[in-house]
């Protein structure tokens, strides 16, 4: 048999309905004590009043009479002093009602009863003398009011502890039928939010939960939202990776087929020029494919970084030397504007893949007849690099999406003037790796401006 447990809403339940009963228990208490503690304060002062009232009546009466013999058994003369207090409003000082059963005795001066209840006469209960010509002549005695007030004959205490008794009930149940809903309304976003993560698990990335408010939960919905539209994005930019790949992939392919099968039916003949076709195809897929497998590195973080303090000016140089034949016979300029010496903690392998593939880009994209500027300057504790290109440019919208993989900037996709567009997306994650940040913008000649800013403090840098 499975046993019951209950969930979320029941254990908040639970706990804000035994808060509450736990609440009303101790002020039941509490306020019983303080009743029957402030009781006891009022039933002593009436008694006290009372027996000052009783002790000057009988003074004065013993006075005129010059004994007891008036008094003696005489226990409705004392009640008619008392309803005769009652009755008078100079004499009822805050008083209580004189049917709380007080008792009282009087006896002479050599402590003998002369009037009260009978029984021993309690020893420690309130005394006060009776003084006739600065004499002491008798005491009037009342009863203890400890013993009053625990009394189980006592109405008014039976009642109201029958009545503190109910309205702890009834406050108990008006809790449970508060609680109920308020324990409902408080986790019904939290319901919600565990709904939709069952859908996001089921691969519902689409699924989004309203945001109760600016609290807690209400941060918490926004931030699944979040997670939710990162987890969509991602499988989108997944779906369109493999499409690009197998893109990439088809086109060399069907050349290679094209031009095997051409060459086994005897169309086309194997020549020098032949082989040459085909060997640029194959050349085309390896680059392909190691493009992939270092931008599958650098996103792991598995390239080996081995950092040391370089110098950034002459492996710029290095680089911009080792292109400038090709810019050359491209009819393409390359201009340096650094300074004489920059010295910046870094992998001097990766920085040159980096610069590489940077030049590689203005090589492939700008027009005859234009140039490449590359400029650089230390500013707030880092090395900027520009590198600004000639025309053509590209708009604002494929400015955004240059770092993008497999995304090219230019109209056509003709792979003898791109690449396998995955080069800028590979200088990115090797500029993050050394803590800096790549950017592009408008260059001011008409073409792509990117800028490479590293920081020139090895503590700034992250771990790799």
């Amino acid at each position: 048999m499975t046993r019951w447990r209950p969930g979320i809403t029941g254990k908040l339940f639970f706990a804000i309905l035994g808060t509450c009963i736990l609440v009303l228990v101790l002020m039941h208490w509490a306020v019983r004590l303080s009743f029957e503690r402030g009781f006891i304060d009022y039933i002593k002062h009436g008694n006290e009043q009372r027996l000052a009232l009783l002790s000057d009546a009988l003074a004065e009466q013993y006075a005129r009479q010059g004994d007891w013999h008036f008094l003696r058994h005489n226990d409705k003369y004392i009640f008619r002093l008392l309803r005769s207090f009652d009755r008078e409003p100079e004499t009822n000082l805050d008083m209580p009602p004189h049917g709380w059963r007080t008792q009282f005795w009087v006896t002479d001066r050599r402590n003998a009863r002369l009037v009260g209840p009978p029984g021993p006469i309690p020893t420690d209960g309130m005394r006060r003398e009776i003084v006739v010509a600065g004499q002491n002549v008798g005491w009037v005695i009342a009863s203890p009011v400890e013993r009053l007030t625990r009394s189980t004959d006592i109405n008014f205490d039976k009642q109201q502890r029958r009545t503190s008794w109910l309205i702890v009930g009834l406050s108990i149940l008006l809790a449970a039928g508060a609680t109920f809903p308020l324990a409902r309304g408080l986790l019904r976003p939290v319901k919600k939010l565990v709904e939709g993560t069952h859908r996001l698990a089921a691969g519902d990335f689409s699924t989004r939960v309203a945001a109760p408010g600016k609290d807690e939960l209400g941060r918490l919905a926004q931030d699944f939202n979040q997670l939710a539209s990162t987890l969509e994005k991602n499988q989108q930019m997944r779906r369109d990776f493999m499409a690009d790949i197998s893109h990439e992939l088809r086109t060399p392919l069907a050349v290679l087929r094209g031009e095997l099968e051409a060459i086994q039916d005897g169309v086309r003949s194997f020549t020098p020029e032949t082989l040459a076709s085909l060997q640029m195809e194959v050349g085309t897929l390896s680059k392909l494919v190691d493009d992939l497998h270092q931008l599958s590195l650098s996103d792991e973080g598995a390239l080996a970084y081995q950092k040391a303090p370089l110098d950034m000016v002459a492996l710029l140089e290095v680089a911009a030397g080792a292109f400038r034949e090709r810019f050359r016979s491209r009819q393409l300029a390359i201009e340096l504007a650094l300074p004489e010496h920059v010295t910046l903690f870094g992998d001097s392998d990766r920085l040159s893949q980096l610069f590489n593939n940077l030049l590689e880009n203005s090589l492939r994209y700008t027009d005859a007849g234009g140039k490449l500027l590359i400029s650089g300057e230390t500013r707030a504790n880092a090395f900027i690099l520009t590198f600004a290109d000639s025309a053509p440019g590209v708009s604002d919208e494929q400015l955004a999406r240059l770092f993008e993989r497999f995304y090219r900037a230019e109209g056509s996709r003709n792979r003898a003037s791109g690449g396998s567009g995955l080069g800028l997306a590979i200088c990115q994650n090797i500029v993050e790796a050394h803590g800096g940040c790549l950017s592009a913008a408008h260059s001011p000649s008409g073409g792509v401006s990117i800028r490479v800013a590293l920081p020139l403090n090895p503590e700034l840098q992250r771990n790799v």
